[in-house]
């Protein structure tokens, strides 16, 4: 299954950026628990500490396709060098104010200010989608391999930094995610061979926002309901595992979920695709609404652990080929002089759907049970579905495209 991979590191220079890329992505992965646990340990507030990391996914929403602009505009070493090292000041202040007992407005402040770093894994894209401009299936390949580097620094990340804060200092998972972070940064800004040209863009179109696709825009809600999926998934879980009593065994319950995601998208990669990206994509999402009901149905029936967590492993394999396809799909529709916008823009979705998902999740598992959690990444992936079709056309899916897509996928 791995073989056909190899092709795509047979380019000069692929090797360097996506090990860079990775570094880079593991930071990003290990940040969100590394913060929770520092701020609880040091301040005694899961409360601050959630509401701090709030903040900073609100700015990262905001700033990440105001990075990905520059980066279309100025080139992808210009800009992340030094956004790279400007992170560096208020990641660094966090810490230091965490440490001095500083006001808590300070937390804040620092780490939104942190929280605007360059989308590594959307340049990185957008690297294949150059190298490959020319050569679908093997951009298919490329993309299928960039959502399991996702999914397996998304497995490995909240280990490592759960392992570093309790085993060596609160302040460990922090400070070796910020040291990866930047590392990986400035080595993936240093290769420079395979980093796509700037693209010429009209002076009329110098200003305009790549919102203006309409389907970018139905990508992007597309994704924002899947990234209440996300964020649903996991808070729902730890709920769940925690009022049968066996809290610890949640991290392994999600790890499922990224498993089932990373054999989809091995297995996804190697298979040629066919017919319209779009077509694909609304297969995806249709599959994907499917195989949510089977946590929801294990939560709700009280299945135990061992059944649930088979349900989340089997739901974790309809969310690779959805996000793969969705990435073709931008690689396809947007202009290349728009594309790291673009897909910054898409990823801010994902993030702002994550905050959401686990919003909703926590209020109907305090007020409903544990189990009934899981209604929400299974509504939330109907309505992806309803998105999906309802803007088929933008995606360029015709109407009796649609109608067997979804027949199929059921």
């Amino acid at each position: 299954m791995l073989a056909p991979y190899r092709r795509l590191f047979a380019r000069p220079g692929t090797t360097a950026f996506t090990l860079a890329g990775l570094l880079g992505r593991l930071s990003l992965s290990m940040t969100g628990v590394s913060l929770v646990v520092l701020i609880a340990e040091r301040r005694g507030s899961y409360a601050l500490a959630g509401t701090v990391a709030a903040a900073g996914l609100v700015t990262g929403a905001i700033g990440m396709p105001v990075i990905g602009r520059l980066v279309d505009r100025f080139g992808q070493a210009r800009v992340t060098v030094p956004a790279v090292l400007y992170c560096v000041v208020p990641f660094s202040g966090l810490l230091l104010c965490v440490r001095a007992g500083a006001p808590d407005w300070t937390l804040y402040l620092c780490w939104a200010a942190a929280a605007a770093a360059p989308n590594l894994g959307g340049m990185a894209r957008a690297r294949w989608a150059h190298l490959f401009r020319d050569e679908p299936d093997e951009l298919h390949l490329a993309n299928s391999f960039e959502q399991v580097l996702d999914e397996l620094c998304f497995m490995a990340g909240p280990v490592l930094g759960m392992v570093l804060c309790t085993t060596i200092a609160p302040e460990a998972g922090m400070l070796a995610a910020g040291g990866f972070g930047t590392v990986g940064g400035l080595l993936f800004a240093a290769q420079r061979r395979t980093e796509p040209p700037i693209a010429d863009r009209p002076a009329a179109e110098r200003h305009g926002s790549p919102l203006r696709v309409p389907a970018l825009r139905v990508l992007t809600l597309t994704f924002l309901s899947t990234g209440m999926i996300f964020g649903a998934l996991d808070l729902t879980t730890v709920a769940y595992a925690d009022a049968l009593g066996h809290r610890p065994v949640a991290g392994g319950l999600l790890a499922l979920v990224a498993a089932g995601s990373c054999v989809a998208g091995l297995v996804f990669g190697t298979l040629r695709p066919s017919g319209l990206a779009g077509t694909r994509f609304l297969r995806g999402v249709a599959a994907m609404a499917g195989l949510l009901l089977l946590p929801l149905a294990a939560g709700l029936g009280g299945a135990g652990l061992a059944l649930l967590g088979v349900a989340l492993f089997a739901a974790g394999t309809g969310t690779a080929p959805t996000m793969v396809t969705g990435m073709t799909l931008l690689q396809e529709l947007l202009p290349q002089r728009q594309l790291n916008e673009g897909m910054a823009i898409a990823v801010s979705g994902i993030v702002v759907g994550i905050s959401g998902g686990s919003a909703l999740a926590g209020t109907l598992a305090d007020h409903a049970g544990p189990g009934a959690g899981y209604w929400v990444p299974a509504g939330a992936a109907a309505l992806a579905l309803l998105i999906a079709l309802a803007g088929r056309r933008h995606l360029g899916v015709p109407a009796e495209e649609s109608e067997r897509a979804v027949s199929g996928a059921r």
